[in-house]
């Protein structure tokens, strides 16, 4: 096999996921298939350095942040903070209530600054461990959790729902 058909074998089907983990990362459609364009192409150039067996899937999405970090950098730009206080205990909303208000929640996500967005994506949506996503966005796993904690919270606050 060759290595475009391993590529494609491997890679290609991540497509969909990585797509949109970008459009809710840039939040622009057009944006979002740079992202992953670039992406594939870094994965492409690098594909002889990838471990067959291990975690593509991780890999790509690690790929996928760091280009969207770099497209930060280009634009001289970097992700906005938020201070939060007097935030409740951590607790994921009612999976009822995720169902019953997709719109009202695709806007809470929007609205989430990009370093929370991109931790709760990776974990409530994509389905990463806590590790991988550490990997992915290159933080200590502490910071992981800080944010999915905090993005959440602010989700909360966002649907206007109390800590559970």
């Amino acid at each position: 096999m060759t290595r475009e058909e391993r590529f494609e074998a491997e890679a290609l089907p991540h497509l969909k996921a990585l797509y949109g983990t970008a459009y809710r990362m840039t939040r622009n459609a057009h944006d979002a298939e740079d992202l992953v364009q670039e992406t594939y192409l870094r994965a492409f150039r690098a594909f002889d350095r990838y471990q067959p067996g291990t975690n593509i899937r991780a890999w790509l999405f690690t790929i996928l942040h760091r280009a969207r970090t770099d497209s930060f950098r280009r634009q001289s730009r970097s992700p906005q903070t938020v201070e939060l206080t007097g935030e409740g205990p951590a607790a994921p909303p009612a999976q009822d209530a995720l169902a019953a208000g997709g719109e009202e929640i695709v806007r809470a996500m929007e609205g989430l600054p990009e370093v929370f967005r991109s931790a709760v994506v990776l974990r409530d949506l994509e389905d990463f461990t806590y590790d991988e996503i550490a990997r992915i966005l290159e933080v200590p796993v502490g910071t992981v959790m800080s944010r999915i904690h905090r993005g959440r919270a602010l989700l909360r606050v966002a649907l206007g729902r109390r800590p559970a």
